[in-house]
């Protein structure tokens, strides 16, 4: 009975709020393409299915420890630099670690917050939308930044970048507002990149290294 719970649950999965209309489009497209022809018909369901496991919401469980970063997004680490923090914030002359998660179309795209913080300012800047995996995203392409604020008075900057399919970055959180470890923060449509700043933590994961949004361990704090 539990296995078939587990498999079920697998197949049948929660979805995010974003994800219903696109559903719903989908399943009218496939149902005229069914009325022109079996195989577009076909071709119609594929994309809906594609759809509904796009917008997947899965329940995720963090480590529920400050002295921990986790990842903020699915996806594959393609970049991990030391670098100069968001002028958006003017920390452009503060030295951070940066680490690149690339969400491609088939990952799950639901953010999540870091550690257990308060949001202290949110900035949204339009831009291009060059491919997410390019270096210049970073400053170029439309983006929304969240910086935290932890408990110890670090600084955590979560930066959504659109790609080059996203039209739509979501941001579900506000500022002031304190967050759990794992919350989630909002998402990106369809395709993406986000980055994350720290420093005072140790880095933890490697480039190349795929990471669980609320359960790969990004970074530990250090103690000084």
């Amino acid at each position: 009975m539990k296995i078939g719970t587990q498999i079920y649950s697998a197949i049948f999965q929660k979805i995010h709020n974003e994800g219903y209309k696109f559903v719903a489009i989908s399943v009218l497209v496939t149902f005229i393409l069914l009325l022109i022809s079996k195989f577009l018909g076909f071709i119609g369901l594929l994309i809906t299915i594609w759809v509904y496991y796009f917008f997947r919401d899965p329940d995720r469980i963090s480590i529920d420890d400050e002295d921990y970063l986790v990842s903020p997004a699915d996806g594959l680490i393609t970049q991990i630099i030391e670098t100069n923090g968001p002028k958006e914030f003017s920390l452009e002359n503060k030295k951070f670690t940066r680490v690149s998660i690339f969400m491609s179309v088939f990952n799950c795209h639901v953010n999540r917050s870091p550690t257990l913080a308060s949001i202290e300012d949110i900035f949204y800047v339009p831009g291009e939308f060059f491919n997410a995996t390019l270096d210049k995203s970073s400053e170029e392409n439309e983006r929304n930044l969240i910086k935290f604020k932890t408990n110890n008075g670090d600084e955590i900057i979560v930066v959504q970048i659109a790609g080059l399919i996203a039209r739509r970055i979501v941001c579900e959180c506000n500022k002031s507002q304190t967050l759990q470890q794992g919350a989630k923060i909002g998402m990106i449509r369809f395709g993406s990149r986000v980055d994350i700043y720290f420093n005072n933590y140790k880095n933890l994961v490697k480039q190349n290294q795929t990471a669980v949004a609320g359960e790969t361990l990004i970074a530990k704090k250090q103690i000084i």
